[in-house]
């Protein structure tokens, strides 16, 4: 992991998902930017009404305010790197944590909304 004061480069891998079962589920962030570097296999995204996919050597970016959520389509694995500010850094360390199951508030604390899960 890479963490700078201005954004933080996550290296990450999920195993295979699907759209009924984000990575992430509908959020927005509403003063943070988001990238994705796809390395290996795919992700799908939801971008506002869209949907789409980014296969491997492609990248997206999310602006802040665009409710957003992305998941692995495929039963294979996908590598990907996650640009993001420190502050959704943050937010994603709180998430994780497990010591609490108000996921809504977690999201308040760090200027984003969950939107759905």
């Amino acid at each position: 992991m890479i963490v700078s004061e201005s954004f933080v480069v996550a290296d990450w891998t999920d195993p295979g998902t699907h759209p009924g079962r984000p990575i992430a589920g509908l959020h927005v962030h509403r003063s943070d930017d988001e990238a994705w570097i796809v390395l290996e296999g795919r992700l799908g995204f939801r971008i506002g009404e869209e949907e789409r996919e980014v296969m491997a050597g492609e990248s997206l970016l999310v602006e802040r305010g665009t409710p957003h959520s992305y998941w692995n389509p495929a039963p294979e694995p996908a590598h990907y790197l996650l640009v993001m500010t420190p502050r959704i850094h943050q937010l994603i360390e709180a998430l994780h944590a497990g010591d609490r199951d108000d996921f809504a508030q977690i999201f308040e604390e760090y200027d984003s909304e969950l939107l759905g899960q």
